[in-house]
């Protein structure tokens, strides 16, 4: 099976967006119970060989940890005294996958608090009340992951190179993108205006790379890139592969997913994006040279990633 298979918006649009706010509902546990960290780095899920998983959490003297598996289509809930839930992702409403997610967490005696809306989405319809999306085909959501599990080993190379500070790579629920975000060691503004989400998340010089399977403003799977705070000029720059380039409606360097499928070496073109778009930004917003080491392609070639 290829390691890049189709991923149209199209064709799995209603899956994903029932996929989304499930992973927000148990993405939002792993916001209430975990410590804040800079830059929101506590709030990610993080990739495991069957899906993504919270990693590790505690409530009051219990450790525990939900992995939301793409391969048997379910979300589980682990405790460190031996005891497993399971709750099915199926075609069924988001309402009911809460109810169940939630009753389920309750019977372990975890309790977690937070806003039961979701976060970062247009017209967002609270969890208990969503009958709306309800379609769930696991070969999409499958696909899915594979595709972003493979991109997860090249974000770590690409992130193995730096030698400031860097964020893990890791998935954000929210946004539902994986992403890996450097940092020059400076302090920034966030942009005028801004929401909470951007005031603790936009407060670092940073230059993030990452990938998206779209959405309905962007339909079309796509690996992303920006600076912030954005350099004048940034948009007339030269970047690799031919196929990336400017995006006015999005702000930001994109690479479609299709053109990398397309390409002789997927790998090579996904590796060449992250590296050109983190050189052009570092370069006009004066970053210090030295904070990259080695040579981007060595891990690839050598076999590590695969």
């Amino acid at each position: 099976m290829s390691r890049w298979p189709e991923l149209p918006y199209s064709a799995w649009k209603d899956t994903l967006e029932t996929l989304h706010m499930n992973m927000q509902i148990v993405g939002k546990v792993r916001l209430a119970l975990t410590p804040f960290e800079p830059e929101w780095a506590n709030v990610p899920l993080h990739l495991t060989a069957r899906g993504l998983t919270t990693t590790p959490m505690a409530y009051a003297d219990l450790s525990f940890e939900i992995e939301v598996d793409l391969i048997d289509h379910e979300v589980v809930i682990q405790t460190t005294q031996g005891e497993t839930r399971r709750v099915a992702l199926t075609a069924r409403p988001v309402a009911d996958f809460y109810a169940d997610f939630m009753s389920n967490l309750s019977a372990l005696g975890i309790k977690a608090d937070f806003r039961p809306v979701p976060s970062e989405v247009d017209d967002p319809i609270p969890f208990a009340e969503d009958t709306v999306h309800s379609t769930y085909e696991p070969e999409w959501a499958n696909r899915f992951w594979r595709v972003t599990s493979q991109v997860d080993l090249l974000l770590k190379a690409h992130r193995s190179r730096y030698r400031g500070r860097t964020s893990p790579v890791h998935f954000f629920w929210g946004s539902f993108d994986l992403a890996n975000t450097r940092y020059s060691g400076r302090p920034a503004e966030p942009p005028p205006g801004a929401g909470l989400i951007a005031r603790l998340s936009e407060d670092a010089e940073q230059i993030c790379a990452g990938f998206w399977p779209g959405n309905p403003r962007f339909p079309q799977a796509a690996f992303f890139s920006y600076t912030y705070p954005k350099p004048d000029g940034i948009e007339q720059q030269a970047i690799e592969p031919a196929e990336a380039g400017w995006r006015a409606d999005l702000g930001e360097f994109a690479l479609l997913y299709d053109d990398v499928r397309k390409s002789a070496s997927p790998e090579e073109a996904i590796l060449r994006f992250f590296e050109s778009t983190y050189a052009v930004g570092a370069r006009l917003s004066g970053w210090d040279p030295s904070l990259v080491v080695g040579d981007i392609l060595r891990p690839w070639n050598s076999g590590s990633v695969s």
